[in-house]
């Protein structure tokens, strides 16, 4: 059991009697009902779980013909994502059926030998050895945001998921898929993945019940809806494709030429048998989604902290001015940049992007005493481990002094905002040097205020958002 992740000791605790903690989720006072849990989850998949999930070491409980178990604590994380990986590898149906009209066979949604050959094909993109160029490339997008917020008129609010959305998406097309995706065409995914989060059936009574003779039972205009918003970003996916193909080949390998032409990321080594160009598709898809959507969410949440915590904003802003002087980071900057590094892995903590991880068991074994049936549906959640009263100091509240260096770091296994064991997200080193550089690059330059009157809520579908966007009043603010 891992001891409680503790803040410093030179912290003033006497602040957090002062700071009220950010928006969270009502929790209920204790289980409810099996129908009234998957009407609530459709909603909202964190607003079922009572208040002393977030204390429990493990949960066991059973709908209709279906079993579940909440691995809550260390030991059971690390049983079922590393230990006894082969048996939990398989996404659970909720998951896969949920993900399968976007993504196809996709790295997220494929198992056993298809996981491990696509996971292999798409590795060399995030190979840390490109970073220098990816670093400049997310620190140029970044200034063409703050370039075209420098032009915006005073007062007039942006909806800061948005925003972050856009940039990452342009990110991705730049970096991975070495691609002047246009912002057109960066709105398009942006808007096609919100609309197919919306009319996705993330808890099919089919799935969530083991009755799989209901699948059928779906709402058929939805159903349309949900194919059509997948279809708008599938379309940008193969207009990347078709301009990959018919370009010249450049001085840097992309993921598009890995996937169609074979290559295993170092020139002039053999290489593979080449995707096919629907496999190709579906994991640029699982890349381009991945990419962008995951740190879009934390950036927007980060903004959303700072404007609510005024003590770290000003600690952020001091190290921005000191380390930066006004000009852009660059890669060299990042180690210098230990405050905002902690601000970007405590909103990671409050607001982790992929709040609800499942698997499904292959075989019969026994987790924390309690048996676990074949097929039986394992979920971890981020959400309840990051904010576990057992493992964190102070869990609502926003301390990024927690992450600060010289501290502790957290148990992989309780803090897993990119996932942990055999499936961990490849992205995760991008993925953090990119919230760090777009954050830096962007609060150096500005403030970020909610706009009044507007309540920030939370959405919890396949990724965890503000509900309804983030509109947010932008302030130039003088280094």
């Amino acid at each position: 059991m891992s001891e409680q992740h503790r803040l410093p000791a030179s912290f003033n605790r006497e602040l957090l009697k002062q700071e009220t903690p950010p928006v969270s989720i009502q929790r209920p006072a204790d289980w409810i009902s099996n129908l009234r849990s998957i009407i609530t989850g459709q909603r909202n998949l964190l607003a079922i779980w009572p208040d002393r999930a977030y204390r429990a070491l493990s949960l066991k409980f059973k709908l209709l013909n279906q079993p579940y178990l909440v691995c809550n604590s260390p030991d059971t994380v690390r049983r079922v994502f590393l230990d006894e990986h082969d048996n939990y590898d398989r996404k659970s149906p909720q998951m896969r059926h949920a993900l399968e009209p976007l993504l196809g066979d996709g790295l997220f949604v494929s198992d056993g030998e298809l996981w491990k050959e696509r996971r292999a094909y798409c590795a060399p993109a995030f190979e840390k050895e490109l970073l220098p160029d990816f670093a400049q490339l997310m620190t140029d997008s970044a200034r063409e945001v703050a370039d075209r917020w420098a032009q915006l008129p005073a007062d007039s609010p942006v909806d800061m998921l948005n925003e972050m959305a856009r940039l990452t998406a342009r990110i991705i097309g730049r970096t991975v898929f070495g691609d002047e995706t246009s912002d057109a065409e960066a709105a398009q995914v942006v808007r096609g993945f919100s609309e197919y989060q919306r009319q996705i059936d993330q808890l099919s009574i089919a799935d969530s019940f083991g009755l799989p003779f209901l699948r059928w039972l779906t709402n058929p205009l939805q159903h349309l809806r949900c194919l059509r918003a997948g279809a708008r970003v599938q379309a940008v996916i193969d207009r990347i494709i078709q301009r990959q193909q018919n370009a010249p080949q450049g001085a840097r390998l992309n993921l598009m030429q890995m996937f169609l032409e074979g290559h295993t990321g170092t020139r002039g080594s053999t290489r593979r048998c080449p995707l096919h160009p629907t496999a190709a598709r579906n994991e640029a898809i699982v890349m381009f989604m991945a990419g962008h959507e995951t740190t879009a969410n934390a950036l927007a949440w980060a903004w959303y902290l700072l404007d609510h915590n005024p003590r770290v904003a000003a600690c952020l802003h001091a190290e921005l001015d000191q380390v930066l002087g006004g000009r852009p980071p660059t890669l060299e900057d990042v180690p210098n940049l230990p405050y905002t590094r902690a601000v970007f892995e405590e909103t990671m903590r409050l607001y982790p992007p992929v709040p609800v991880l499942s698997r499904q068991a292959r075989q019969a074994d026994v987790i924390r005493e309690r048996d676990v049936e074949p097929g039986a549906i394992i979920l971890t959640l981020p959400w309840l481990l990051h904010r576990h009263e057992l493992f964190w100091e102070a869990p609502e509240h926003f301390v990024p002094e927690r992450f600060m260096p010289g501290q502790p770091r957290p148990d992989k296994f309780i803090y897993l905002p990119f996932s942990v064991g055999h499936r961990v997200c490849l992205g995760l080193r991008f993925g953090l040097t990119e919230g760090i550089l777009c954050l830096a690059t962007l609060a150096q330059r500005f403030r970020a205020q909610v706009a009044p009157g507007h309540q920030v809520a939370i959405e919890c579908r396949l990724t965890l958002r503000p509900q309804g966007g983030l509109p947010m009043l932008l302030q130039p603010r003088q280094a």
